[in-house]
């Protein structure tokens, strides 16, 4: 395997928990922000019922505790492309003191 294709999968691997991270974050707020309005709703005194509409909007939210998961493992796999990221990098340096 070349350095350069290392490097690259490294930096590809990362992008990739950057945006998996993203979409979590994006999943956890939406999730915070519809108990927030629903909770609202309910001590306004227009609470809807559980066969109601709150139930059709629900399947529509996603899982709190997958996109928890989700944004943790999008943690673990960006540590993972950084130590890939860092051989690569280790392994030009030990190159060039070898050539030098």
């Amino acid at each position: 395997m070349e350095i350069q294709s290392a490097f690259n999968s490294g930096v590809q691997g990362f992008q990739n928990a950057i945006d998996e991270g993203n979409q979590a974050a994006e999943n956890i707020a939406a999730n915070t922000v519809a108990r927030d309005e629903e909770a609202n709703l309910e001590t306004s005194g227009a609470g809807i019922s559980s066969t109601g509409a709150s139930r059709n909007d629900e399947k529509t939210i996603p899982d709190l505790n997958q996109s928890i998961v989700d944004l943790k493992v999008a943690e673990f796999q960006a540590k993972a492309a950084t130590q890939v990221i860092k051989s690569a990098d280790e392994s030009l340096g030990t190159l060039l003191d070898v050539t030098v």
